[in-house]
């Protein structure tokens, strides 16, 4: 089973040095904890602290998980509400990529 720290690391090297976002996103993944990922800085970085970004992904962990995995299309969850994003729209498409396990 999955937990915060090894899809931390799934997505940081994911993202790499640079990922191409040039801008910063939050996962906010509510009691679960937090991913951040600064794409504005070279070499990207990807920790759990929860800062300021320029796009923030509000889902649930297990909703999270289905996404990661394929079995929850990033569209219908955004329909559904069980995705949300607050900030830049843009940013968060990009980042669909990275998050596939």
């Amino acid at each position: 089973m999955a937990d915060l720290a090894s899809v931390t690391d799934h997505i940081r090297s994911a993202v790499g040095d640079n990922s191409g976002l040039g801008k910063t996103v939050k996962i906010d993944l509510g009691d679960t904890g937090k991913i951040f990922i600064d794409g504005a800085s070279v070499p990207n970085s990807v920790t759990n602290e929860d800062k300021p970004a320029d796009a923030t992904v509000r889902i649930s962990w297990d909703d999270f998980i289905a996404l990661s995995e394929g079995r929850l299309d990033p569209m219908m969850a955004f329909m559904q509400g069980k995705l949300k994003i607050d900030g830049d729209m843009m940013i968060a498409q990009k980042l669909a990529p990275l998050l596939k396990r």
